[in-house]
């Protein structure tokens, strides 16, 4: 386990497979009313030789503290030039007050509002943390799905430490958006609508590919 990856939620075996996310503990309070902010956009930038490329987001925090499967949809919709309405979203997932339960329950959605049945699958990756060949895999789906205008959705749980040294935990689970990657996928660019104050951050794949582990992630 690496040195920043500082805990995994402990998982049932039923969560093994696919663990729905709901942001639980001292964070919970912190989201649980609709936030006030306003929504920032992003430039979309072309690819560069070095192997960047950033989409643009239309960023809205989530309502609640159980809503972070929509909100992440929305956020991933929006660099296509989506806006849809997260309650829709929610009501067709089968998001509770205990989450989402399922990166699978979010696929079917991304490809409805993308207009593709098969723009999106879901990935696992089913192991307490990451080998070499799914975190490729994940660096090689995300660029991919970046290149193509869109972004990946994942499933993540535990505790990591972005490229500023900041830590950002969800024992209970959470989903994300990936909206962007630097230095050809060696790190990737966040959207998260767990607070607006922290609405994006970059991380490294391989400690992105630990965060999602036992869990997965939607990609084009």
């Amino acid at each position: 386990m690496r040195t920043d990856l500082i805990r995994k939620s402990a998982l049932t075996a039923a969560g093994i497979a696919f663990t729905g996310g709901a942001i639980v503990g001292p964070v919970t309070a912190a989201f649980a009313a609709p936030s006030t902010a306003k929504p920032t956009t992003q430039t979309q930038t072309d690819r560069k030789p070095s192997g960047e490329r950033e989409l643009g987001v239309r960023y809205e925090a989530q309502p609640n503290f159980y809503y972070c499967g929509p909100a992440a949809t929305r956020n991933a919709l929006s660099v296509q030039g989506k806006n849809i309405n997260v309650d829709d979203m929610a009501k067709e997932m089968g998001t509770t007050e205990a989450g989402t339960n399922s990166i699978n329950d979010i696929t079917p959605v991304l490809n409805k509002e993308t207009g593709k049945a098969d723009a999106y699958h879901s990935v696992e990756i089913s192991k307490p943390d990451a080998d070499a060949p799914q975190t490729d895999k994940l660096r090689t789906d995300i660029v991919r799905t970046v290149d193509n205008g869109r972004a990946v959705v994942a499933n993540i749980a535990g505790t990591s430490t972005d490229t500023d040294g900041v830590t950002h935990s969800y024992e209970g689970g959470h989903y994300i958006s990936v909206v962007g990657y630097r230095d050809n996928g060696q790190t990737v660019k966040i959207a998260d609508s767990a607070d607006p104050n922290t609405a994006s951050y970059w991380i490294t794949v391989e400690h992105l590919a630990d965060w999602i582990a036992t869990r997965g992630y939607a990609t084009s």
